[in-house]
């Protein structure tokens, strides 16, 4: 396989294709400790066990927001820079304050009311332009009259971004977290923006200046009871933060700015995940291997180090050592799907006895769990050509990617080959019948 192919396999397996507008990211290592440092605030803020849905949005924005009360939006712009696991989760406690406080539907209700009223006053400028018969005298009202609307949906929003401060040092309280993390993200905020909120009108944006909330949540967590902190728990979610972060950088930065920000001096577990993750992008794959050697001989039961090597021995077309890698991984982190799909991928690509078997296995189970485009795509590629089922795969695998034009073009290839009533030629009639969006 050409080496340009693997890379674009392996990197599908980390960023998943578009939705929509954003790109967001799959990453077994990165979702499970973000799921584990929002579960506390899901809890807090009286969301049901397992309802509260995590997205990783591939984007160098410093920013967070929840949809519809269930579901989390984290960039990795924030995630990259937010320096600890208790920070981030003050800003998702705050946009959980939005949530609680109703302030979505408060906004449309709002926009609404704002927008008939500029319609009033524009339509008060055109009865003043045909009444005067001067048109300058309406259009000074018309010019306005968005101006009224903007400076008063501005207003609700800063008033929002105050109450949804307070309501997230509540829920980081009643969590059981420390709100002084709060404090941590302003601070960091401020030094982010300060030359820019020098200059700026504070009537004209829609949050209140940094440190107007910086003054503010520290007033509030004077008057909030805090929990004490269980160390061991913040040291361990602390040292795997330190990890993911370096992943991401890894992954999503340049090498000259992985390096900038992990220079060889620094001999610590992420400085050498964040190097050995760029240099098996660069090609280096005899430093990503030593790189990652080390971090197995440090915690050799860190299944997502396991998982690297069976990336980059991969990308050395060393199959037999990728699968023991990766089967390595699986044995400490069984309930994995992107793993499994990688280690069938590469079972696929040795393709000795029983390879192929071990891999449609595999996938099988990961769809079961969480089905993705990648992973149809790997199952089609255990059976034969002509085989019904490759082509129900396919169907699914651009079902999936929302192609309707190739997802039943393979859905009619399947149900020719396939027998009637097995499990595939039903799957590809309900493609067949999916109402597309």
């Amino acid at each position: 396989m050409p080496v340009r192919k693997i890379i674009a396999i392996l990197v599908a397996l980390f960023i998943a294709l578009p939705a929509r507008a954003m790109s967001l990211i799959n990453d077994t290592e990165t979702e499970k400790l973000l799921i584990e440092l929002i579960t506390p605030l899901a809890n807090a803020a009286d969301i049901p066990d397992g309802r509260l849905r995590v997205h990783i949005v591939n984007d160098d924005d410093f920013n967070a927001f929840v949809m519809g009360g269930e579901d989390v939006y984290l960039y990795t712009g924030l995630l990259k820079q937010i320096k600890s696991p208790v920070a981030l989760q003050a800003v998702v406690a705050h946009e959980l304050g939005h949530t609680l406080g109703g302030h979505m539907a408060q906004m449309s209700a709002r926009m609404a009311a704002e927008m008939k009223r500029a319609l009033m006053i524009q339509a008060l400028g055109v009865g003043l332009m045909v009444a005067g018969g001067n048109p300058s005298l309406g259009a000074g009202v018309l010019a306005g009259a968005g101006g009224v609307a903007q400076q008063s949906m501005l207003a609700f929003s800063r008033d929002e971004e105050r109450i949804a401060d307070d309501m997230g040092v509540d829920i980081m309280a009643a969590a059981g977290l420390d709100p002084n993390a709060f404090i941590d993200v302003f601070e960091q905020m401020r030094e982010m923006s300060d030359a820019f909120e020098s200059r700026v009108n504070p009537n004209r944006i829609n949050h209140p200046l940094t440190a107007e909330r910086l003054k503010n949540v520290r007033e509030k967590i004077t008057k909030t009871k805090i929990e004490k902190q269980d160390k061991k728990t913040i040291a361990r979610q602390s040292a795997d933060y330190e990890l993911v972060r370096a992943k991401l950088i890894g992954y999503l930065d340049t090498s000259a700015r992985v390096l900038t920000q992990y220079p060889y001096s620094d001999k610590g577990d992420g400085a050498i995940y964040a190097r050995a993750i760029a240099n098996m992008r660069g090609g280096n794959l005899d430093a990503a291997r030593t790189g990652t050697r080390t971090l197995i001989s440090h915690k050799p039961t860190n299944p997502y180090f396991y998982e690297l090597l069976g990336d980059i021995e991969f990308q050395f077309g060393h199959y037999d050592d990728s699968v023991i890698a990766y089967e390595k991984s699986l044995e400490l982190l069984p309930d994995a799907p992107q793993i499994q799909t990688a280690l069938a991928l590469v079972l696929n690509e040795r393709n000795k006895p029983g390879d192929k078997a071990r891999a449609a296995e595999l996938t099988r189970t990961a769809i079961l769990t969480e089905p993705s485009p990648l992973t149809y795509w790997v199952l089609a590629q255990t059976f034969d050509d002509g085989d019904g089922r490759a082509d129900w795969a396919m169907a699914e695998y651009y079902s999936m990617n929302n192609d309707e034009k190739n997802a039943k073009s393979y859905a009619k290839r399947a149900r020719k080959k396939l027998k009637s009533g097995t499990p595939e030629y039903i799957k590809s009639g309900d493609i067949l019948n999916k109402k597309w969006k």
